[in-house]
């Protein structure tokens, strides 16, 4: 079993609003004989939620408050949130950048982190001379950073550049050498923020490789921070989910994905509309199995419908444009009828997708839907509802010796076969 390498119990961290960052010097006097008469910081008893879409009616907010978890060796640990919901305040107390206000942290081994573009960076000093700069901050020696070096340069893919001074980098070169240096200079735990976005496609592929590696066969720890749902699904083997500040959910990272962008509501299959343009308006969606209701369950061996209440007084065609969306939020598929004959939303009050019995997966599915109208020969855009429906595909009747195992596939769609 794994020993535990990370401990965080209790950590929160207060931050002081307006231009006066952590207090004033008379906050700072009434701590102080808090704490010589042996009583509480009273200044730990007030502050507002981290919720940056409230108005402040505190002085003090919390950036977070009372997080809890252990981290094993070798495991890859997704933290998940909203913009402003504490991740880059968590890693930068665990990377000890920060001290908590409250609660501590207890870690075995050398912690490197890569939390902002340019980290650690001397800008006056050249890429290799930068090599050696972190990895003497990591505690390495310099015949132990030599033996890495040729190595960080060829992964970081800016040997050009190696002996020009880091300010004249580009933020994504910087990014790059960053990386090669916290990757391979074999700290216990890796941290790292958001900063591969920088990054182009072909370096965030290589650098989610280099972590994989770094946990699976090198047996070391990650925290990882990003908004790519997808790649936390793929690097990442536990998650947390954070909200204003606080711990809202942990558990695998597929059920962390899941938690987060559902944002903790139930799925939604049907919904009441009152959309208008003009004379136009839409009136509800939903989805459901053909001859069920919409609080039915929809299951995988029965045909499925799209429908689409609306009434036109106008004689502007209308069209509608659906994407479906996995848990990521991916876009997998889109169905329009923009180009179909007669299949424009000028008469009738519903229109109706069908889509044949066996073509989804058992999965959880997100669906936007755009609305588009042609006015003089002209399209332009109605409306954009994204998120509107979401639903959950569950297993039908199989028979017996039917069953093959679970599979990763969004979709199975019933094709023909022929034999000549």
């Amino acid at each position: 079993m794994n020993k535990t390498i990370l401990t965080a119990r209790n950590i929160s961290k207060q931050y002081r609003l307006g231009l006066v960052g952590t207090g004033t010097l008379g906050h700072d006097l009434n701590r102080w004989w808090h704490c010589v008469r042996g009583k509480d910081d009273p200044y730990l008893k007030i502050g507002a939620e981290n919720d940056r879409s409230k108005k402040a009616e505190s002085d003090y907010v919390w950036a977070l408050r009372d997080i809890n978890f252990d981290v094993k060796e070798g495991e890859v640990l997704g933290i998940i949130g909203k913009n402003g919901a504490g991740k880059s305040t968590l890693l930068k107390i665990l990377s000890r950048v920060t001290m908590p206000t409250t609660g501590s942290i207890k870690t075995k081994g050398r912690i490197a982190s890569l939390l902002e573009v340019g980290t650690g960076f001397h800008p006056e000093l050249t890429g290799r001379e930068n090599i050696y700069l972190n990895g003497a901050i990591l505690g390495m020696t310099k015949s132990e950073i030599k033996a890495k070096e040729e190595e960080i340069i060829d992964f970081s893919g800016c040997a050009m550049y190696v002996d020009t001074p880091v300010k004249r980098y580009s933020s994504g070169m910087r990014v790059r050498l960053a990386f090669a240096v916290a990757a391979h200079l074999e700290p216990d735990i890796l941290v790292v923020d958001e900063v591969l976005a920088v990054g182009d496609a072909e370096f965030q592929k290589k650098a989610i490789g280099k972590m994989k590696d770094i946990s699976g066969t090198g047996g070391r720890t990650v925290l990882f921070v990003s908004h790519n749902m997808a790649a936390v699904k793929s690097l990442c083997t536990r998650g947390v989910v954070l909200e204003h500040g606080t711990s809202v959910f942990e558990g695998t990272a597929d059920e962390c994905v899941d938690y987060y962008l559902k944002s903790g509501e139930e799925l939604t299959n049907f919904k009441n509309l009152d959309l208008q343009e003009n004379d136009f308006r839409i009136e509800s969606v939903g989805i459901k199995n053909q001859n069920s209701s919409f609080d039915d369950p929809i299951l995988e061996d029965q045909p499925i419908l799209f429908e689409l209440k609306y009434s036109n007084k106008s004689d502007v065609d209308y069209r509608v444009t659906l994407k479906f969306k996995d848990s990521s939020g991916n876009d997998f598929m889109t169905v329009s009828n923009l180009n179909k004959d007669n299949l424009g939303l000028i008469e009738g009050n519903k229109l109706v997708l069908e889509i044949p019995n066996g073509f989804f997966n058992a999965k959880a599915f997100y669906v936007d839907m755009l609305v588009f109208n042609f006015k003089g020969g002209l399209r332009s855009r109605s409306f954009t509802l994204n998120d509107i429906l979401s639903f959950n595909i569950v297993y039908g009747k199989r028979e017996e010796g039917a069953w093959l195992g679970e599979s990763k596939a969004l979709i199975k769609p019933n094709f023909n076969w022929k034999k000549l």
